[in-house]
């Protein structure tokens, strides 16, 4: 008599633990908005024109010039970590449209019907907007160095620079995507981006030290998120140069800022779909 064959029983899937699905949800939602990109890379080269125009043409003039003080630093090498902020920046801070486009295709619906938890995806979202600066990251880094810029190229510091920029950028594609939370609109999404756009760049280090603003526009410029992402970008990238703030400070500002923005998103996330 033969014994009866054993049945093997399905394997049960185990749900990882809280951390490791926030994780994977997140480089889902990041991945799929990458995806995008390569699909579509328009949108990256268009935005790499204004960069090559700030170091091409307002560098060079202002350089001639000699009109801002800079210290020991020339003035291109003082500038050129200003335009990679701003690019990461006016990149960024236009993310939040896409959101509401999704709303209006129906794409938004099926995130927030998703196991992935609010904070998962906005973090997702944000990660991407983070990574796609990179891109243009590169771009500056390529101009500036055809341009004579003393960049500091070992890998420390790349990597440095690097996390900056994510991490800014990330900041400000979450500031872009509660803003988008907030108006609902394409057309008052792009009346309010363009607003916000050019004070944060201009009340920070971006082109000019803090030393020279009037008073008033100092303590906007140790307020706004951008000088610190600028000061840390600067005592990175650019050879012989100093930081104004301490780089743990740069990084401790922008890190705080990107996790106070993700959790106001994911609060307001859901009205996006209402």
């Amino acid at each position: 008599m033969t014994s009866p064959e054993r049945v093997e029983r399905p394997a049960v899937w185990a749900e990882p633990p809280a951390p490791a699905r926030f994780v994977l949800d997140a480089w889902t939602i990041a991945e799929g908005e990458m995806r995008k990109l390569r699909h579509d890379p328009t949108e990256l080269i268009t935005r790499a024109v204004q960069p090559l125009l700030w170091l091409l043409v307002f560098g060079q003039v202002i350089a001639n010039t000699r009109a801002i003080p800079t210290g020991s630093l020339g003035y291109m090498d003082f500038l050129a970590p200003g335009v990679l902020a701003q690019s990461a920046l006016f990149s960024a801070i236009f993310f939040g449209i896409a959101v509401i486009w999704e709303r209006d295709l129906g794409v938004l619906h099926k995130y927030l019907v998703s196991p992935a938890s609010r904070s998962s995806l906005v973090t997702g979202k944000a990660l991407a907007g983070g990574l796609r600066s990179l891109v243009q990251a590169a771009m500056v880094y390529v101009v500036a160095l055809l341009i004579g810029v003393h960049l500091r190229l070992d890998p420390l510091s790349v990597i440095g620079v690097a996390l900056v920029v994510v991490i800014g950028s990330a900041a400000f594609a979450t500031f872009s995507l509660v803003i988008a939370c907030l108006v609902r609109t394409r057309e008052r999404f792009m009346g309010i981006g363009q607003i916000l756009t050019m004070p944060l760049f201009f009340a920070s280090s971006a082109i000019y030290p803090i030393s020279i603003m009037p008073n008033w526009l100092q303590v906007l410029a140790h307020l706004n998120p951008l000088t610190y992402q600028v000061d840390a970008l600067r005592g990175l990238m650019v050879e012989g140069a100093t930081e104004s703030f301490p780089l743990a400070l740069d990084f401790a500002v922008l890190s705080a800022t990107t996790v106070v923005l993700i959790a106001i998103a994911a609060r307001l996330y859901p009205r996006l779909a209402q």
